[in-house]
């Protein structure tokens, strides 16, 4: 289905360690708008997608995804390194580190686990994909968040990069909708998958 090659999407090369950025930047991974659950919706979206095309652009940015998830885990991972005791009481990371040590867990920036419900398949094209649309703007803004309060270029740089493939992603689910739409007839407004009233 697809290679993986092992290297990161993008470089991420963080000079100066900071747990209390890592805290925050966690929320890409494990939040309600992280890559977690952008890689789970699209690649468990696509079972009921009734056109291939869009089956096709769906497991492609869900792939994306799980590059990006393994990019925000080497972030926090890099900004985690050789703290101290001190570090971890001094930048607010104490509470994660008293669950976690300095492991890379899915949570959000205020400390809540991932939940399955943030996956959001409704198993209908045109629903999951506005879902979609709607997801990528989310995170787009929860990284222009993240970028204004980021000092570091060297932690800037690969959430710029991030951000930009959220831009990429909405504009690729707006053509799959446009597809969908272009399909649809009176019998099948919604994009419902006409295999499954076969099943019935």
């Amino acid at each position: 289905m697809w290679t993986y090659e092992k290297t990161l999407q993008y470089p991420v090369r963080i000079k100066k360690p900071d747990p209390g950025l890592a805290k925050l930047i966690i929320t890409q991974l494990g939040g309600p708008d992280g890559e977690l659950g952008a890689s789970m919706r699209y690649l468990n979206q696509r079972y009921s997608m009734p056109y291939r095309e869009v089956v096709g652009m769906l497991t492609d940015i869900g792939t994306e995804e799980l590059a990006h998830l393994e990019m925000i885990g080497a972030i926090v991972t890099q900004l985690t390194r050789n703290m101290t005791i001190e570090d971890v009481k001094k930048s607010g990371f104490d509470a994660y580190f008293a669950d976690h040590t300095a492991g890379v867990y899915p949570v959000s920036a205020a400390g809540v686990p991932f939940d399955m419900k943030y996956l959001e398949v409704k198993g209908d094209a045109i629903a999951d994909l506005t879902e979609d649309m709607g997801a990528e703007q989310k995170a787009r803004v929860t990284y222009d968040n993240l970028i204004r309060l980021i000092d570091d270029p060297d932690v800037c740089d690969p959430i710029r990069y991030l951000r930009e493939r959220e831009i990429v992603h909405f504009q690729r689910f707006a053509e799959a909708a446009g597809i969908v739409r272009n399909n649809l007839d009176a019998k099948n407004f919604y994009g419902w998958n006409p295999e499954f009233d076969k099943r019935a």
